[in-house]
C-alpha cells in the first residue's frame, strides 16, 4: 500500500484491491480535484466544500443523498459498517473537541481494512478515546493523526499510545507553518525520532516495523 498526505487532513490509501482518499476537502486539493482520484471518499466532517465533480453516491447516517465531492463510487461520512470494492471500512463516532462536540462539532474516524492491514484515518479528532471507542475501532496497524490543532502534541502522542500502531503518519493541521513545525518537534519528542519528511510512505505486512514507527509525509499540495 501507498501512502500519500496532500496537506490538511487529506489522505490517500493506495492498496492493490482498490484506492481510498480521506477528507479531499476543496481548500486542500483546489475545486476540481485535478491530481487525486479514488475509489472510494472518506470525509470526517463536514467543515468546507468538497469538489463539485463527484458522480458517486454518498451515504450519511445510514441515507443516500447527492454527493458534492471528489470523484469515487462511493463516498462516506459517517458510522457504519461498509464493504465497498472489496475494501472493509467502519466509520467511527469522534468528536472534534473534548466536550462530544459542544465546540467545534462532531467526526468521524474511519478504520480501513486494505492489502491485510488496517488503517485508521482519525480526521480533525480533538480527544482521547474510550475503552468502547477502541473497541469499536479493534486491532491498528497504521494511524494517520492530526498534530497542531485542537489535539496538542501530547496529546496525539497519548492516542497513539492507546491505538498501539505499528504506522504513525502524522498529519500536521496548523494553519501557520511555524507553528507546524513546532508540534512536530514535540510530537516527535514524545514518540521518539526526528520529524523527516518523505515523499510517500509504502508499506506491506511484511514490512511493518517491530517498534511504532512515527513518519512524515511532504504535502503534494493544491494539485487544482
Amino acid at each position: 500500500m501507498e501512502i500519500s498526505w496532500y496537506g490538511g487532513t487529506c489522505i490517500r490509501l493506495r492498496g492493490r484491491e482498490a484506492t481510498v482518499v480521506a477528507d479531499a476537502y476543496t481548500a486542500i486539493v483546489g475545486p476540481t480535484g485535478r491530481g487525486i482520484t479514488g475509489d472510494i471518499a472518506t470525509y470526517s466532517h463536514p467543515d468546507n466544500t468538497p469538489p463539485a465533480k463527484a458522480k458517486g453516491r454518498r451515504t450519511r447516517d445510514g441515507q443516500t443523498v447527492v454527493p458534492t465531492s471528489l470523484d469515487p463510487a462511493f463516498v462516506l461520512d459517517g458510522p457504519g459498517e461498509y464493504e465497498v470494492s472489496g475494501v472493509l471500512l467502519t466509520g467511527v463516532r469522534t468528536y472534534r473537541d473534548d466536550e462530544r462536540g459542544a465546540k467545534r462539532g462532531k467526526g468521524t474516524a474511519f478504520v480501513v481494512e486494505l492489502d491485510g492491514m488496517h488503517t485508521i484515518h482519525l480526521g480533525d479528532i480533538g480527544h482521547l478515546l474510550s475503552e468502547e471507542k477502541l473497541g469499536d475501532i479493534g486491532t491498528v496497524d497504521i494511524a494517520c493523526v492530526p498534530v497542531g490543532g485542537v489535539l496538542s502534541a501530547t496529546k496525539a502522542a497519548e492516542l497513539i499510545a492507546q491505538l498501539d500502531p505499528k504506522i504513525v503518519v502524522a498529519m500536521p493541521v496548523c494553519e501557520r507553518e511555524p507553528d507546524c513545525a513546532e508540534a512536530l518537534g514535540k510530537f516527535f519528542h514524545e514518540m521518539g525520532g526526528e520529524p523527516t519528511p518523505q515523499a510517500k510512505l509504502s508499506v506491506s505486512i511484511s514490512t511493518l516495523p517491530d517498534e511504532v514507527t512515527a513518519v512524515v509525509l511532504e504535502s503534494r499540495g493544491k494539485v487544482a
